[in-house]
């Protein structure tokens, strides 16, 4: 993808959340760097070619928030911008002073194999009589 379409995706996905885009350069090294109070700093690499994405910070108060993005970026297949941004987001929920978000979907799913089975699930063993 061309470099301006990223930073137009940086700057849209921005537009969402408390973080904001304060650098893009495509000289050196293809680099979006983004900023969100308080003191909530990251930079993405982005790929030139066959590369892969890669999410970094000079803080390191911010560093152990990134392992998430970081092993989600470097698991099978390739990953768009916007994916990567959400899994930094999410990884920084809790220093922005945000909740943790549940997934409900597991959750509700976990629920239902905890605890009884209800009366329309039979269950299997030994029966009872």
């Amino acid at each position: 993808m061309e470099f301006k379409h990223l930073v137009e995706a940086a700057e849209k996905w921005c537009s969402g959340n408390p973080f904001d885009l304060i650098f893009a350069e495509e000289d050196d090294e293809r680099r979006l760097d983004f900023y969100a109070d308080p003191g909530v700093s990251f930079y993405v690499l982005c790929p030139g070619g066959t590369d892969n994405f890669h999410v970094w910070s000079e803080s390191e108060d911010c560093l152990p928030f990134l392992q998430l993005a970081q092993d989600y970026i470097s698991s099978c297949g390739k990953k768009t911008l916007l994916e990567v941004l959400e899994k930094v987001f999410t990884s920084f929920r809790p220093l922005l002073g945000l909740p943790d978000l549940e997934d409900d979907s597991f959750e509700h799913y976990h629920a239902d194999m905890e605890g009884e089975p209800g009366p329309d699930h039979q269950q299997m063993g030994v029966s009872q009589q």
